[in-house]
């Protein structure tokens, strides 16, 4: 890793000890889409969390220096879920298409979005303008995804991500058009998941397209 950067994969109930990273996660979050994007969206003084933070069912990929968080995102599998009564939610996808998501169209998906033990989605991306720090959370990402033996991953991110995925040769494949509300235009999209060799050999290139030297903070994905 560059500059003593690691990344901690973080789970109930099994990395409790290290749950600080997340609480610094979700404060980073609230500092990036709140602060500076201002998206009105759920949050606290400190913090930024919504529905699909709940219960034993995110994993958390976080970036950090010492104990410090430079970025992090968030993976759901599909075949969650949660809620009680008339309503009961699954990931931020599919929600958004069944109507469940007011702040989300519902037409972001052309067909119905899948449910499956396979299919994960990666939501709340998030990193300082760092292609290190980028690099390291897509390929945490990947790894983590392939030892769940997990086939896809779905995306709802700006309509810039999918253009760098397609870059770092991922098989991208659209699920929508390109949508939008007032906090911008979005699009969904799925990538498989690769073997860790031939993901890491595919990142090489990320330092060329992000450029080096640049400041500020990165929010990829919703």
């Amino acid at each position: 890793m560059h500059r003593d950067l690691q990344t901690a994969v973080l789970r109930l109930p099994q990395t409790v000890r290290d749950w600080d990273l997340v609480a610094k996660f979700l404060a980073f979050r609230k500092e990036i889409f709140v602060d500076h994007k201002g998206w009105p969206i759920f949050h606290t003084d400190e913090l930024e969390f919504d529905n699909y933070d709940g219960g034993f069912d995110p994993v958390y990929i976080v970036a950090h220096r010492g104990r410090d968080v430079v970025g992090g995102l968030r993976l759901k599998r599909t075949d969650g879920r949660f809620g009680s009564g008339s309503v009961t939610y699954s990931y931020m996808i599919r929600d958004a298409w069944l109507g469940l998501l007011p702040g989300l169209p519902q037409n972001l998906c052309a067909v119905e979005p899948p449910v499956s033990t396979s299919v994960w989605e990666m939501t709340r991306f998030v990193a300082a303008r760092e292609p290190e720090v980028v690099e390291a959370l897509l390929l945490a990402a990947n790894d983590f995804l392939f030892t769940e033996s997990a086939d896809e991953c779905l995306f709802l991110g700006s309509r810039a991500f999918p253009r760098l995925a397609r870059m770092l040769g991922w098989d991208v494949q659209l699920m929508g058009e390109v949508v939008g509300n007032d906090d911008g235009k979005f699009v969904a999209f799925r990538c498989p998941v690769m073997d860790p060799a031939t993901a890491l050999t595919k990142c090489r290139g990320l330092d060329r397209l992000l450029g080096r030297g640049t400041s500020g903070m990165l929010p990829i994905l919703s």
